[in-house]
Order: structure tokens, then sequence, then C-alpha cells
């Protein structure tokens, strides 16, 4: 496909983007900084693409080539790239300064990465039908997936630093790697199965993704609200002291 029309594949991501920033407009992140997170994710993505062609010499192959390269090639690369494209737009900055800010910048990087990987699925697409095909399962599936996972390492990552709880960065990261290659697994397991009976017995597996993503989601939303909530907490006014009677002048 043209390389014009598989631009096309930026909005998925670009109006991703866009509903999560009406979820914290509320006290909005400096654009600079969202754009920032976005282009690191991007970015990440070209050393991934190396680094997985050399991970793939030493696959198996067969079943467990599979596993391989669904939690080891794909999940692991993919996420650690995110995790520190996240880490060096806004970990240190002065913007990152509440709960809910790691999973908005998260999802940032995960969208960069998702959106840059999408359109080079979509060029790569050799017929029109077959491009309407992965764009359409890319945008319902692969790109919300790709902000989901990066998520939660942003959500564990600021209930740590903020509240001294949780896993943390990494715990996050071994969440969203977990996640990632469970909605990879699945399909190439699918695909790794010689045809025949057993192939059609395991064909369910594609509805995985659709349950990672689809789950993810709702347990993210949660966590969320959750930030939210607590953020709210922390900047909500403080009552005034309650003061002896007759000391009341001195605040006037």
């Amino acid at each position: 496909m043209g390389a014009l029309l598989a631009l096309s594949g930026t909005l998925p991501a670009i109006l991703l983007m866009a509903l999560v920033a009406r979820f914290d407009s509320k006290r909005p992140e400096p654009k600079k900084q969202l754009y920032l997170a976005t282009l690191f994710g991007g970015l990440s993505t070209l050393p991934v693409i190396f680094i997985q062609l050399g991970l793939e010499k030493g696959n198996p192959g067969g079943l467990s080539g599979a596993l391989y390269t669904a939690f080891f090639v794909a999940a692991l690369t993919e996420e650690c790239a995110k995790a520190l494209a996240l880490y060096f737009a806004v970990w240190r900055h002065p913007a990152f300064d509440e709960r809910l800010d790691g999973i908005v910048y998260a999802t940032r990087a995960g969208l960069g990465f998702a959106l840059v990987e999408n359109v080079g699925y979509l060029m790569g697409a050799e017929t029109l039908s077959g491009f309407f095909g992965i764009f359409v399962v890319r945008a319902i599936l692969a790109v919300p997936g790709h902000a989901i996972f990066a998520g939660y390492m942003g959500y564990w990552a600021a209930r740590k630093k903020f509240d001294g709880v949780g896993p943390g960065l990494l715990g996050g990261l071994a969440i969203a790697i977990l996640l990632h290659g469970a909605y990879d697994a699945a399909l190439f397991l699918v695909a790794a199965l010689p045809k025949g009976p057993l192939q059609l017995l395991m064909l369910p597996l594609v509805l995985v993704p659709a349950v990672v993503v689809v789950a993810g989601y709702r347990r993210l939303s949660a966590h969320a609200r959750e930030a939210l909530r607590l953020d709210e907490i922390t900047h909500a006014p403080r009552p005034m002291p309650r003061l002896p009677f007759g000391m009341g002048f001195v605040l006037r």
C-alpha cells in the first residue's frame, strides 16, 4: 500500500490520545511533555526492530518458538522500550506530579509506539482488502492494547513514587509484559500448530487478545479512577484550623 494511505494508521492512536486527554482535562499536562512522551515512544520502535531481528535468530521454532517470540521477542522488547520512553520523557520533570500523570504519560508513550508500528504494518499490506482488515483489527485491539499495557506500568510507577505502595515501575513493566505476551502468544500458537483438527480445536485462542484488551481496559479504568480520587484528595483545600475564641482577628 502507498505511504499516504498507510498514514491513515495514525488515526486510531491520535483518537485515543484525545480520549485520554479528556479524562485528564481538569489539570491537563503540558503539551510539550505529552508530545515528548509520544515522540520517544514512536522513536523507540527503531531500535526495537533491530533487537527483535537479532533475537529471532535464536528462535527454537514450533510451539516453544511461538511462546519465545510472544513473550521474549515482542512483549519484553516493546514494553521495555515504552518504559524507557516514559522514564526519559517525564520521570524527573516537575510536570509529573500526580498519580494520574503516570497513566497519561505512559499511554502516550504506548500510543506513540503503536502509531509508528501501525503505519509499518499497513505499508506491508498487499491488497486493499488486506489493508482494511489490518486497519480494523489493529484499531480495535492492537493500538488500544499498546496503550493499556503501558498504562499499567505508568500507574504503578506513580503509586510507588507518590504513595510508596505497589510494585513500582518494574512491577508495572512485568504486568505489561505478561499481558502483551498473552495477547501475542494466543495468536502465535494457533499459527504454529499444523493445519488439521488440532488447529481447529485451538482456534478459540484467537479470542484471547480481545479478552486481554477488554479486561485490561476495565481494570486500568478502575486504576485511573482511583488515581484521580487520590489526586483530588491531595489537591482539596485544607480546612482552616479552629482557633480559640477571640483569635480570629489575626486571619483578617
